[in-house]
């Protein structure tokens, strides 16, 4: 155990966090993403009965989002014609409001099929027992100044 890091990060998703550089990107995956699959390229991290916004709360307490990018939170958009509810986005922009000073304007939408091409580039893909439709988050990482 470590003073100070939230006990719901796991020493495997911290020694993630440490080895990602700058512009590298981490997915935090909802319980329907197709993470073994997409992350054929990545460290995949199982985070079984956890849910995206407190996995998402506890990284960005170590994880500075990158300054040289206008959204360096991008959230997977939700397919023309589908009338599922993102109630979700709300929670995450209280979340990254919370850890960063832009605020809702640092996150972005990437339309579906796209999210995935961008996922299968990141650094790492976190599973999660998440159950709300369309709570993929993806994060860039950016450079730790203090």
């Amino acid at each position: 155990m470590l003073k100070g890091i939230p006990k719901i990060l796991s020493p495997e998703l911290l020694r993630v966090l440490a080895e990602m550089g700058h512009s590298d990107r981490i997915v935090i995956a909802d319980g329907n993403f197709p993470a073994e699959s997409i992350g054929k390229n990545a460290v995949v991290v199982r985070a079984d009965g956890h849910g995206v916004p407190e996995l998402l709360d506890a990284i960005l307490q170590l994880f500075p989002l990158d300054s040289y990018t206008e959204h360096p939170v991008n959230l997977m958009e939700v397919m023309p014609g589908d009338p599922a509810k993102t109630p979700i986005w709300d929670t995450y922009r209280e979340i990254v409001t919370r850890h960063d000073t832009r605020g809702a304007k640092a996150i972005g939408t990437i339309e579906r099929f796209q999210f995935y091409e961008e996922a299968r580039k990141a650094y790492a893909i976190v599973t999660t027992s998440e159950m709300a439709i369309y709570a993929n988050i993806m994060l860039q990482k950016g450079v730790v100044t203090e």
